[in-house]
């Protein structure tokens, strides 16, 4: 396929075709899982399409640029994964054949595509990121700074020749999987020094008892999101670009001031005294798109709605042009969501021994369904489950039924005060102690992991993984 150079624009496009399987038949449980990434508003959009019986399947999606890389994950086969291009105000047609193995035999699409493209695509960023080159790994966490950027580049490079000696996948998307996965690797294992290093000193060091000393870092480690040269267009067309976005607006050693009812050019100001000898430029789109994902961090973090003044500043700066039509339309889901966000209550629980901790949140809600997620501000899928959840949660929210969030200080308290504001209900905030204990005694291994407790306080189901909306309101529904 020609993925020409991506263009800010607000609009929709349809996704529209059929599932073909090898016995002519399909089930009433097929679907289509699509996320499509929003640069401007900050997010993936998640969208689902039901197939009904005779394999058709179609779905309106907004888009923020006026073509678009998604992805699209057929629950016949969702480990086969297809990546594949949106333009605004279009419709894109895919048939989708497949094998008794329900490998994918055969794909119509229209506009034509670049078959690799689309079915390898997803291939060969994971083998980057699955990459291994079978060295021991190496002592970095007493090493500078310097020497780790060195590194993770040289890791970079070494990796990258897995996409460049692809022989079948085109130059455009090459070029754009290789700005993506340097984007991962940097935002995975570069942003956040102290976490990276703490890991580095566990996985080299044979007394795992002690805590390794590492050194403090300054603005200036940042120097290398001058690698990114992050004003050029193609970055809309990278999944990461957005995850990195939020990773420096967060960022509590760049500490770029929260956006709130500034006006945008004395917002830009401050941004770029921190940031413009870092990124290696003034002025540009990307502080433009910067600013946008300001406002997309109170919309999608807090749930929280636009305040009249933010709406006049970004009236007045972008007047009637894209990058405000998609905030606005943000901001209007946003609002509907607001209508039935529960608030937040935060609980200390730190003076509860380890082993009373569920007793004693499942006894404050006597009489009630409790249903307890185990997550952590870092836990990608832990956050897509509840914003997936999020409309379904709303079922219920004049029932007997209490939510409740626990972590550990493995999601930083600062980060994590900011995204209970966008899921309400209840929070705990565990110690080490506390939270190692429950994972041990419900045998969990992995975040998101659930507990749900009948209205007599008893444990009648443990989950690991989000099973997915209606698992979750047919279980709580048949407690109530």
């Amino acid at each position: 396929m020609t993925i020409d150079t991506p263009v800010i624009k607000a609009g929709t496009a349809k996704i529209a075709g059929r599932i073909i399987s090898p016995n002519g038949t399909i089930n009433n449980n097929v679907f289509i899982n699509i996320t499509v990434p929003h640069p401007i508003s900050g997010e993936y959009a998640k969208y689902k399409a039901l197939v009904d019986g005779s394999g058709k399947f179609s779905i309106d999606v907004d888009v923020e640029t006026d073509i678009s890389l998604i992805g699209i994950y057929p629950s016949l086969n969702p480990e086969k994964s297809l990546l594949v291009k949106l333009t605004n105000g279009g419709v894109t047609n895919i048939d989708i054949a497949y094998n008794s193995d329900f490998d994918i035999e055969k794909i119509d699409v229209r506009p034509d595509m670049n078959k690799n493209d689309m079915t390898r695509g997803f291939e060969v960023m994971g083998k980057m990121i699955e990459y291994r080159s079978g060295r021991k790994p190496e002592p970095l966490y007493n090493k500078s700074t310097e020497y780790f950027l060195n590194y993770a580049r040289t890791i970079v490079t070494e990796r990258l020749e897995i996409v460049k000696n692809d022989t079948l996948i085109s130059k455009e998307l090459k070029e754009i999987l290789s700005k993506d996965f340097r984007l991962f690797l940097f935002k995975a294992h570069v942003f956040d020094y102290e976490e990276y290093m703490t890991g580095n000193y566990r996985n080299t060091n044979d007394d795992k008892s002690k805590k390794p000393d590492i050194q403090k870092i300054d603005r200036s480690y940042y120097r290398f999101l001058k690698d990114f040269n992050f004003n050029d267009p193609q970055y809309l067309n990278c999944f990461t670009f957005l995850e990195v976005q939020k990773a420096i607006l967060q960022n509590e050693i760049l500490d770029l001031p929260v956006i709130g009812d500034s006006d945008i050019p004395s917002w830009l100001a401050s941004v770029k005294a921190i940031l413009s000898d870092l990124v290696g430029f003034d002025n540009g789109p990307y502080y433009e798109i910067l600013a946008a994902n300001a406002y997309a961090r109170q919309l999608n973090e807090e749930v929280k709605p636009l305040t009249a003044k933010q709406k006049e500043n970004i009236a007045n700066y972008w007047k009637n042009g894209e990058i405000a039509k998609i905030l606005f339309r943000k901001n209007q889901q946003v609002a509907e969501l607001d209508k039935f966000k529960s608030p937040v209550v935060v609980n200390d629980i730190s003076s509860v021994p380890a082993d009373k901790v569920i007793e004693t949140i499942v006894a404050k809600h006597k009489g009630k369904v409790v249903f307890i997620d185990l997550w952590a501000t870092w836990c990608t899928p832990c956050l897509n489950a509840m914003q997936e959840f999020r409309t379904a949660k709303n079922d219920f929210r004049d029932k007997d039924v209490a939510f409740v969030y626990i972590t550990d200080g493995s999601s930083p308290r600062k980060l994590w005060e900011e995204k209970i504001k966008g899921i309400g209900s209840e929070h705990y905030y565990l110690t080490a102690a506390q939270w190692d204990y429950i994972m041990d005694h419900f045998g969990f291994e992995y975040i998101p992991s659930y507990l749900l407790y009948n209205k007599e306080g008893m444990l009648v189901k443990k989950i690991t993984a989000f099973p997915g909306n209606e698992e979750v309101k047919k279980v709580i529904n048949g407690l109530l």
